[in-house]
C-alpha cells in the first residue's frame, strides 16, 4: 500500500522533528512545510503546537496558516491538531487574563487548570467515547501531557437534527479536562502523541487509517 502523504505544518513553533519522526514510523510520507501546496495537497497535515496559546495562534497567523488549515477543514481534508496545536481550533484563551481569539473550530475556553499543581506533566489515562477511531484499541492506556492550560467544559450545540456531534474524550488533573476531539475531518489530542510510546504510534496509526 502507499504510504499517505503528511505534512506537518512548520510555523516556528519548538521541536516537530519528533512528530514528523513518530509519523513516518506510523507509515506516513512525511513533509515539514508551511508552503502552501504542501499544506492544501497533502492527504493529511499535522498542526503540533507548543507554549503559549497567544503566541501559537500570532505564529500560524504570521505564515497564513489559519485560512489555509480553515480552507482544508471546510474542504473535509483531514487535520490532526498536538497539544496547543489542539486548543487553538477552540474559541478563545485566556492567559494571565489576557484574552486571544483562536479558530473557533468548536466552542470553549483554554484556560488554567484548576489543580493544585501545574503543569500537568507526565502519564495520564484518558476516557473516550464509544466508537472513537483515534483511540480504537487503546482506550486503556495511558499518553503523556505537558500542559497547564485546557478546555474543562463543552458545550457545543447541535444545530441540526441530521449532524454527528463531535466525539470529546476527557482526563482529569484536579478538574475535568476535554484531552481530544474527533470532529469529521478535524481532530485534535492534547497530549503528545508522538511522546506517548506505543499507545501514541497506535493513535497515530489509527489517524492514518482515516486517511
Amino acid at each position: 500500500m502507499a504510504r499517505p502523504s503528511v505534512t506537518v505544518l512548520d510555523y516556528g513553533s519548538g521541536n516537530v522533528r519528533s512528530a514528523v519522526r513518530a509519523l513516518e514510523r506510523a507509515g506516513a510520507e512525511v513533509v515539514l512545510s508551511r508552503d502552501p501546496r504542501d499544506v492544501s495537497t497533502a492527504v493529511g497535515l499535522v498542526v503540533p503546537g507548543v507554549g503559549a496559546f497567544a503566541a501559537v495562534m500570532k505564529a500560524l497567523k504570521d505564515v497564513g496558516a489559519v485560512q489555509q488549515i480553515g480552507r482544508r477543514i471546510a474542504g473535509g481534508r483531514p487535520v490532526l491538531g498536538i497539544c496547543v496545536g489542539h486548543q487553538v481550533f477552540f474559541e478563545e484563551g485566556v492567559e494571565h487574563g489576557v484574552r486571544t481569539q483562536g479558530m473557533g473550530e468548536w466552542p470553549g475556553t483554554v484556560e488554567l487548570l484548576k489543580a493544585p499543581v501545574v503543569p500537568h506533566m507526565g502519564w495520564n489515562t484518558v476516557a473516550p467515547p464509544a466508537g472513537s477511531r483515534l483511540f480504537e484499541g487503546i482506550e486503556d492506556e495511558r499518553f503523556y501531557f505537558v500542559h497547564s492550560y485546557g478546555v474543562q467544559r463543552w458545550e457545543f450545540e447541535v444545530l441540526q437534527p441530521r449532524m454527528t456531534p463531535p466525539a470529546v474524550t476527557w482526563a482529569e488533573h484536579g478538574v475535568p479536562f476535554i484531552a481530544a476531539v474527533e470532529n469529521g475531518p478535524l481532530s485534535a489530542v492534547q497530549f503528545h502523541p508522538e511522546k506517548s510510546g506505543d499507545a501514541g504510534a497506535r493513535l497515530l496509526r489509527n489517524w492514518l487509517g482515516t486517511l
